[in-house]
């Protein structure tokens, strides 16, 4: 089964860059451009890592919806991104990373790797 990413980011130009490179890599890709529109996304698809900005229109925040990921799907990595702040592992969750904006795009590819979950991936309404 083919691993899955979520790009959350609400400047469209970023997030189609990120969503290119992802997609090059082999990896079915979503994309959001807020908080809520992810919360659907996740609630009714398979992902495996979150990739987010910090900064998000609707008054909820890249960290809210890490914090939420973290604490509703264990399982699934979690990358944190922002050109305004330095994230430290302090406000993330346990195991999430920081990429500093403007980030390389090997980088970004490299990251995603690593946080992929060795397993089968998250599927929308299990349990587990």
């Amino acid at each position: 089964m083919q691993k899955a990413v979520l790009v959350v980011e609400d400047e469209a130009l970023i997030r189609f860059v990120a969503v290119d490179v992802l997609e090059d890599d082999g990896y079915a890709v979503y994309e959001a451009g807020s908080v809520l529109e992810a919360v659907g996304i996740l609630s009714s698809r398979e992902i495996d890592v979150l990739f987010t900005d910090v900064d998000m229109p609707g008054g909820l925040t890249g960290l809210d919806l890490a914090k939420l990921v973290a604490g509703v799907y264990p399982e699934i990595g979690i990358l944190v991104t922002s050109g305004r702040y330095h994230v430290g592992t302090d406000f993330l969750p346990a195991g999430a990373r920081f990429l500093p904006k403007p980030y390389d795009l090997g980088l970004l590819s490299s990251h995603v790797r690593e946080l992929m979950p060795r397993g089968s991936s998250y599927r929308a309404g299990s349990t587990s």
